[in-house]
């Protein structure tokens, strides 16, 4: 698994690095250099890229030709980074390190840190409504609602400041859930809706996957919860237990290490029932189903 998401993260950066450069795209004026400078910064700074590799591998599974999948990947990737930009502000969760790296206020200033991700939102759109090989403009605009909606106001944002307002509160599972599924579930499920549209997936065959998405998305949340408690800013590459330090509201603020443990497996296992239809095809997905519920970094 470690050994094909490595070979994925090469592919899919060869085609991040097409996109981030200094030369005008039709209809663009200037591409200035500190600001596309802090772009690469923000999205070659080690990450993994799960949501686009969740995309390829289902889009493929499905019979569709993977380098027709990438563009669209790379806009997702584009957006998650921004995100990440933008959470690591001084008015949001104040992060010095990504993934052992500077952030990227810290590395330039705060100014370009807020103007590299709204480029970066603003590009996943560019990329995603742009002429794509074997996707056609249908394609492509449910493609852009979608992510709209995931990213936005009901989705990633939504549950953003759900989150910030949650500080110092007291909170269900079910209300922690809800702003967990809403900041880190929705683009795990966007991978996963998107790459069975572009595979084409039947109706019952697109809700499994939607259904898969949700659930690994609390299962992803769920693990970098367990980090924040159980890791070392060494392995984590950021600052840990900062939840706990601004009384923020996780699951495993809620219940003992123990049960949240069992809560992960548990996921996991719900999120491979959803692929059983699709047999040996899905092996890929289960795979990251048990990355996920094992991950230490």
């Amino acid at each position: 698994m470690l050994e094909r998401l490595n070979n994925f993260e090469r592919a899919i950066n060869k085609k991040l690095d097409s996109f981030l450069t200094e030369s005008n795209q039709n209809f663009e004026i200037f591409r200035p250099h500190k600001l596309v400078s802090a772009m690469r910064h923000a999205v070659f700074n080690g990450g993994k890229r799960l949501r686009p590799y969740l995309m390829v591998e289902i889009a493929s599974f499905l019979g569709a030709n993977k380098k027709s999948v990438f563009q669209t990947a790379c806009a997702l990737e584009c957006l998650h980074c921004y995100s990440l930009v933008h959470d690591d502000l001084p008015a949001m969760d104040n992060d010095d390190l990504r993934r052992g790296k500077l952030t990227v206020h810290r590395k330039f200033d705060e100014a370009t840190a807020i103007l590299t991700g709204d480029a970066l939102l603003t590009l996943s759109f560019d990329l995603i409504a742009s002429d794509q090989e074997n996707l056609n403009s249908d394609m492509r605009v449910e493609l852009t609602m979608l992510l709209a909606r995931a990213a936005g106001l009901g989705g990633m944002v939504g549950g953003q400041i759900l989150d910030l307002e949650a500080e110092g509160r007291t909170l269900n599972q079910n209300q922690i859930h809800q702003f967990q599924s809403m900041k880190t579930g929705t683009l795990i499920r966007f991978a996963c809706e998107a790459g069975a549209i572009i595979g084409q997936a039947n109706k019952n065959e697109r809700a499994a996957l939607v259904k898969y998405g949700e659930i690994i998305g609390l299962a992803f949340q769920l693990s970098d919860d367990l980090l924040d408690v159980l890791s070392t800013e060494e392995n984590l590459g950021k600052a840990v237990s900062k939840d706990h330090q601004r009384g923020k509201k996780t699951i495993v603020s809620l219940m003992k290490l123990e049960s949240a443990q069992k809560q992960m497996k548990n996921l996991i296992s719900q999120a491979n029932d959803q692929l059983k239809n699709f047999g040996e095809r899905a092996r890929v997905l289960n795979e990251i189903s048990q990355f996920i519920g094992e991950r230490k970094a």
